[in-house]
């Protein structure tokens, strides 16, 4: 039975249409909370996530914004101040990932992947502030990496990303507290249904086993119910960093 805790609350959480986005959306959801589901291309998934939450019960919109352009950032703070006069979570979730050579990267990928990743977290945080503060504090979790904590070959660009998120986050928790607390949350392998088992993950993860989107939902909802952790980064990844 979901415990309706954040009963009242209004939460954003940007790449909200499928994956991960799509089950922090739905567990903020099931815990009481109304959502707004950014998205940037996945309007027909966002919609429907937004059929889903209301189905339960909850108020949801559907927002399209590039997360990584300021303007785009400015108008979907402005629509979720006048749909619900107010925001308590925000789950900075939208993100890339995409191989290359460092010798072959180029500049457009390089900005584009440091937009989407990193960019984009200091733009909705720092518009989400006064909205977050008007209601006395609240929360931001950042939704990085095992990337940002392991270099993995062909991935120089988004482990340096997702390096940065972490770095973020941190200094974030620093200058918005103490009234905002500020985490984040590293996936390791998180695979849906219909996918292929990472066999090879799951040999060398001490758990033996792939983790799903509603593994790093726990996360942000373990994060939502303190008020004592901030500026901190939790590793939900079967125990990948350990090997």
């Amino acid at each position: 039975m979901a415990s309706q805790r954040l009963e009242g609350k209004v939460a954003l959480v940007t790449g909200a249409a499928k994956r991960i986005g799509r089950s922090i959306a739905l567990r903020l959801a099931a815990d009481g909370a109304d959502v707004v589901v950014n998205y940037a291309h996945s309007k027909a998934e966002a919609e429907e996530l937004v059929r889903e939450i209301a189905a339960r019960g909850r108020r949801a919109l559907a927002v399209e914004a590039d997360v990584s352009r300021s303007e785009d950032v400015r108008r979907m703070f402005a629509a979720v101040e006048k749909e619900f006069g107010r925001l308590d979570i925000l789950v900075n979730n939208a993100g890339i990932i995409f191989r290359a050579k460092f010798e072959e990267l180029t500049e457009e990928q390089w900005d584009r992947i440091m937009g989407t990743n990193l960019k984009s977290i200091y733009l909705c945080s720092q518009a989400a502030a006064p909205l977050l503060r008007r209601q006395g504090g609240g929360h931001i979790v950042n939704i990085t990496s095992l990337g940002g904590l392991l270099p993995w070959p062909e991935f120089t660009h988004y482990c340096t990303s997702k390096a940065g998120a972490i770095m973020l986050t941190k200094c974030l928790a620093r200058v918005l507290g103490p009234e905002i607390l500020v985490n984040g949350v590293a996936p390791g392998t998180i695979q849906f249904p219909g996918e292929p088992p990472d066999e090879t993950y799951i040999r060398r993860v001490p758990l033996h086993k792939t983790g799903t989107g509603e593994d790093i939902a726990d996360a942000v909802a373990f994060f939502l119910q303190s008020e004592f952790i901030t500026g901190q980064t939790l590793a939900v990844d079967g125990g990948r960093v350990l090997t």
